[in-house]
């Protein structure tokens, strides 16, 4: 079983009063084979007063364990505690041999073998108490202490770990003792890595990947060093506190299941940040996001950490809004604000209307599986989005200054919500405390409605209508038709607007369009008033700036979501104004939504019901496809002149994904081209394979010949997806017992396979799989732990299954079989978003 205990609020606290905790020793040995490694631990700590407490640890095999020289009894280990009893007031050590196993669903010590060369890597993932599967801890993160750390690797490896590392005498490596930092945050990443190294205001800065993929980051180093450099820079321009490590290393490792990990001085991303192919410079951008969020970390979250988790947007929601207001400033992507406003903020409001809503700052926490949920769509988006309404209206200068001091208060330290609000009320004189009650501790979503009154001299006043409690300050931005040049729009006036309205807000001639938090500077759903609407539908490519532009796409979005607007409707406006579009973020979010969510579920499928009647015209699956098709093309003609290589790679993509019939897209694999370009690299050659699949149109043979062209991890994904996706219920059949009824697939060859299992077109073929779901993911999820149950929930969840019955089992399901709280949450979400799909059927 793959189940650990979880701690109880309650325990860390008592913990904490309890413990001093000095010094880790720790002594790793990977050179023992594939599915082990040894584990040696020392532990200096004090106890302030005598008592018995525990410390985790999750091994294969549990040697030796001795208090103060000592010897405990091993047998005494349960659900990876040891018990720790009759501790007497004063100074310990502890000491703890084991022997550890290797992970392949990216938690504790993973382990990985590149099909390409043969070569193995290993990393670990502490987050969030994951430290016991690597070594014997204290876990929590209010008992900070200095690491001293050595490791054993195979003759040919080199190590990388928080601090600067050496090769001794003995072939061990040795890393820097660390200042004071939170065990979850110890980090190792060992193997024959490709390094490229440099050095910036007296740091040594690295980057690492595999051998295999040494061309790619060859390729992009000077562009990651030069990222990392200004957002080094930027952050020393905005904190007094300077970096607190000793080294910056970057280790793009493979099957990571978060985007990247804030380990103090070795960061570590998903490898796919190693481009093998063609990217946007939308995707450079994300990256480049990744960077400054990970960078910010070092400051908040490392540097001054969280005291318990129900803190952990003191984290994340800080790293995501200085990550792209940073980008915004030190670098060339001036435009992360629409970036966000469509990629992330959206994940936000979606999160945020579901019965699993939380608060940003949630009071009640009780233990580490619950927290573990948290790291959502709420923390990130809609706390990023809350910094930055509270820059909006403190002021750049005071906020600045609040963080410094937090910094200076609790550096290498924990910290509250209250502490950080303490700092924050400290640099001005506006009432933190009332705006972190209104924003921080509700949930929901706001909707802002504008009600426009029209006086007898034929100006008009603005009152906000104003659904949630929540104060904002926003700006209302007056668009005028251009009578030079028909079809844009010109901005008159940008008024800034506090809500609740002390009274209503003269406007002058009324607008061809009133558009409301112009420039997203709020945290809300708006809407739109008839008139201005109509300007929507007919001139929304006309607006001048692109993060305008997404204010009104995330409006259409929502009144989608909402059933306030027919889905044929948005469709129309995309057919109408995204060949216009050349903003990669906007053309990329609205096809995304376009096709995974309106056709693949807000519309049937002919097999499943009758067309949709919306505004008198019948609609189904088909029909949007073909007019995802319409756009697509139309976006691939405009930019056969090679001036527009990023929207020209996105039009391709959401082709091959939305092709009904086989034959061009099965042209272009053969041709080994798109006509006019791009040529097919791998991500585009299995994209195309991957559709193909769907449509019945390749076998297990071509499969089988482009995973011999293409042998790498991401290729062997790639066939795992294609396979999957075949119409044959033997190909099916196999998917599904590689998924649920052995437990050999690593984390992202799991992902791979449910991602091509379940697909719109294959309703019929899949029906039985959609019954089994309710059991088989329920005991998957308990054998393999919280990364398999989660992806279980998020992927191979039957979300085309758009019926009532399925919401019924779905229901009977969570009632009944008591899934794991990891499963738990990701059906929940899922089964909303079904009931959502329903609704919006039915409308």
């Amino acid at each position: 079983m793959s189940l650990m205990s979880v701690l109880t609020r309650d325990e860390a606290q008592t913990r904490a009063r309890l413990l001093d905790v000095h010094r880790y020793e720790i002594a790793l040995d990977l050179a023992r084979g594939e599915k082990t490694f040894d584990s040696r631990t020392v532990i200096r700590f004090t106890a302030r007063a005598a008592a018995d407490t525990f410390v985790e640890v999750k091994p294969a095999e549990l040697r030796s364990a001795t208090l103060d020289g000592q010897p405990l009894d091993p047998g005494t280990l349960a659900e990876d505690r040891l018990p720790l009893k009759g501790l007497t007031e004063g100074e310990h050590e502890l000491r703890i041999d084991a022997v550890m196993r290797y992970s392949h669903t990216g938690e504790g010590m993973h382990r990985f073998t590149d099909p390409t060369d043969g070569e193995t890597y290993v990393y670990t993932q502490m987050f969030m108490d994951d430290v016991q599967r690597v070594f014997a801890a204290f876990d929590q993160p209010d008992l900070k202490a200095v690491f001293d750390l050595t490791v054993t690797a195979p003759e040919g490896w080199s190590v990388l770990a928080n601090g600067i590392t050496t090769h001794e005498e003995d072939g061990t490596w040795r890393a820097a003792t660390t200042p004071l930092i939170s065990t979850y945050l110890v980090a190792v990443a060992a193997g024959p890595w490709h390094s490229v190294r440099t050095e910036h205001r007296g740091l040594p800065f690295g980057v690492h990947c595999r051998r295999s993929l040494a061309p790619h980051l060859d390729a992009d180093a000077d562009e990651l060093f030069e990222i990392t450099r200004q957002c080094f820079d930027r952050y020393h321009e905005k904190f007094e506190e300077p970096y607190p490590f000793d080294s910056y290393d970057q280790a793009f490792v493979p099957e990571f299941n978060a985007g990247a990990m804030e380990n103090p001085g070795l960061v570590t991303f998903r490898d796919e940040f190693v481009y093998r192919s063609a990217v946007t410079d939308t995707q450079r951008q994300t990256r480049a996001m990744v960077i400054a969020h990970e960078m910010a970390h070092m400051w908040f979250g490392d540097l001054v950490t969280l005291r318990w988790w129900d803190d952990i947007w003191l984290n994340e929601s800080f790293a995501e809004y200085m990550g792209y207001q940073t980008l915004t400033e030190a670098t060339r992507f001036t435009d992360t604000w629409t970036d966000f406003g469509v990629a992330r903020k959206s994940w936000g409001y979606d999160a945020d209307q579901r019965p699993s809503t939380h608060p940003v700052a949630p009071e009640a926490v009780d233990d580490t599986a619950s927290a573990l949920l948290n790291f959502d769509g709420i923390s990130y988006a809609k706390g990023a989005s809350a910094l930055r309404q509270l820059v909006a209206w403190l002021g750049e200068k005071d906020f600045l200054a609040g963080i410094n001091s937090h910094f200076a208060r609790h550096r290498f330290g924990n910290a509250t919500l209250a502490d950080f609000i303490d700092s924050l009320a400290d640099a001005t004189d506006r009432d933190v405390h009332a705006w972190a009650d209104s924003w921080l501790r509700t949930t929901g979503v706001d909707t802002l409605t504008p009600q426009l009154t029209q006086a007898e001299d034929g100006t008009c006043s603005l009152t906000v209508g104003h659904d949630g409690s929540r104060p904002h300050r926003i700006a209302v931005g007056l668009y005028d038709q251009n009578l030079a040049d028909d079809g844009t729009l010109t901005l008159r006036e940008r008024l800034d607007l506090d809500i609740p309205q002390s009274a209503p807000q003269p406007l002058g001639k009324r607008p061809a369009l009133l558009l409301l938090n112009d420039g997203d500077l709020t945290y809300a759903k708006v809407r739109f008033d008839p008139g201005s609407f109509e300007t929507v539908r007919g001139a929304l490519s006309g607006l001048p700036e692109p993060l305008t532009r997404a204010v009104v796409w995330n409006a259409l979005r929502d009144a989608v979501r909402d059933g306030q607007l027919p889905a044929t409707a948005y469709l129309e406006t995309a057919r109408t104004h995204l060949p216009h579009e050349r903003d990669l973020a906007l053309v990329e979010g609205v096809l995304a939504f376009a096709s995974a969510h309106i056709a693949d579920r807000y519309l049937p499928s002919p097999k499943l019901s009758t067309p949709l009647e919306q505004g008198g015209n019948p609609i189904d699956r088909p029909a949007a496809l073909a007019g995802l098709t319409h756009i697509c093309r139309d976006l691939i003609r405009r930019t056969e002149d090679g001036s527009h290589p990023g929207l020209r790679l996105i039009a391709v993509r959401h082709f091959i994904d939305a092709a009904a019939h086989p034959d061009t897209i099965a042209a272009w694999l053969a041709d080994g081209t798109v006509p006019g370009g791009p040529e097919l690299d791998p991500e585009l050659r299995w994209r195309i394979l991957g559709r193909l699949a769907v449509l019945g149109a390749v076998d297990e043979r071509a499969i089988a010949e482009e995973l011999d062209r293409d042998p790498s991890a991401t290729g062997q994904e790639g066939a795992a997806r294609c396979r999957a996706a075949l119409p044959d219920p033997a190909a099916k059949r196999e998917a599904w017992e590689a998924m649920f009824a052995t437990d050999d697939l690593s984390n992202y060859l799991f992902t791979a396979t449910a991602q091509g299992f379940w697909q719109p077109e294959q309703a019929d073929l899949v029906e039985e799989y959609v019954d089994r779901y309710w059991t088989d993911a329920p005991a998957v999820a308990a054998r393999r732990g919280p990364a398999i149950a989660s992806a279980a929930g998020r992927w191979a969840f039957p979300r085309y299954a758009v019926t009532a019955n399925t919401l019924l089992r779905g229901e009977q399901c969570l009632r009944e079989a008591d899934p794991v709280p990891a499963l738990r949450r990701r059906l929940v979400d899922e089964l909303d978003d079904l009931g959502r799909a329903l609704r919006i059927r039915e409308a």
